[in-house]
């Protein structure tokens, strides 16, 4: 047997492994808790005293509620991938899916959200190359969706030098007009890491994840800018960067592979805008809340797409009735 028909059944072994399967799950919760207490301890103090002034737990509410629902719609541009007219995904077990998947970024390495993904869809009943496929077209549409939005905030950073961010927004609406070159894109990325060609995504699909995507920037930008308002900022003249901001900083600590959930690149690139409309100490402290919000919104994501899942779950004695009686009929 060849090598190449061996790594599949080898991987099948793997992921299918009743030992490390508990092993996986307990490495998964201690990453999630030492990141809640990670965010919880950088932020704490920021995060109680801004709940302390006027309007702040109100804003505070605003920007949780407005992560959360950018990662139901992130879900969603992933699930169009998965998808595409061909693939029965119930939408309960696609959010279980991907928001496991996400949180296990809290692991150092991209590697586990992948093995997440095939394990997790196989239980579904779908494919491996169609989880390979929405994860690799979703990552692509994800990283070039979030630099062209990032766009929003160059006219106050960078003023007349504007300009140097417009290849990013020309390749999003290449993405869009020609879908076909974003399948070219990641069947060359997986060449060149040496990894099996995937199926390749409908115009219709990547079109549909693309428009997705966007609006998952521009709502989950919002939770920012409720932060900097807290914190000070003009209300108006911040909106733009803090959309901007955030979807650049997100795409350059996504990049950042061996960080866990780009910690330190992503606050690096969101301080320079921000100290554009507030002062250095007030953006450091919005961005550190920044941090706290998305976890706990992810967190408490998953946990509700895992709730979601349980509460639509057909119970086991009710299906296997169901099935009997079809047999009969």
């Amino acid at each position: 047997m060849s090598t190449t028909e061996q790594r599949p059944s080898a991987l099948r072994r793997i992921l299918g492994s009743r030992v490390l399967r508990p092993v996986a799950v307990l490495v998964l919760l201690t990453a999630t808790v030492f990141a809640v207490g990670g965010s919880l301890a950088a932020a704490g103090a920021e995060i109680s005293a801004a709940a302390r002034r006027p309007g702040g737990a109100s804003l505070l509410f605003a920007a949780v509620l407005a992560n959360t629902a950018g990662l139901a719609l992130s879900m969603l541009s992933w699930r169009a991938l998965v998808v595409d007219g061909q693939t029965r995904l119930p939408m309960p077990t696609a959010a279980r899916i991907f928001f496991i998947g996400m949180i296990s970024k809290f692991v150092p390495g991209r590697i586990w959200g992948v093995l997440a993904h095939l394990q997790l869809g196989r239980d579904a009943g779908v494919p491996a190359e169609r989880m390979l496929s929405g994860f690799g077209l979703g990552l692509v549409i994800g990283v070039t969706t979030g630099a062209g939005a990032g766009m929003l905030m160059a006219p106050a950073v960078l003023g007349v030098y504007a300009w140097v961010f417009a290849p990013l927004v020309l390749l999003a609406v290449a993405a869009f007009a020609r879908p076909g070159w974003v399948n070219r894109l990641v069947a060359v990325v997986l060449r060149l890491a040496r990894r099996p060609a995937v199926e390749p995504g409908s115009p219709q699909a990547v079109r549909r994840s693309i428009l997705l995507a966007l609006a998952s920037w521009a709502v989950s930008g919002l939770h920012l800018w409720a932060l900097v308002v807290l914190f000070g900022a003009p209300a108006w003249g911040s909106l733009a960067l803090a959309v901007g901001g955030f979807s650049l900083a997100t795409v350059t600590g996504s990049l950042a592979f061996v960080l866990p959930d780009g910690v330190g690149a992503r606050e690096l690139v969101l301080l320079a805008p921000l100290a554009v409309v507030m002062p250095l100490p007030a953006a450091t402290a919005a961005v550190i809340a920044s941090r706290l919000v998305c976890v706990l919104s992810e967190v408490a994501a998953t946990a509700a797409a895992l709730l979601w899942e349980r509460i639509v779950r057909p119970a086991p004695t009710a299906l296997s009735r169901t099935t009997v009686s079809e047999g009969v009929r």
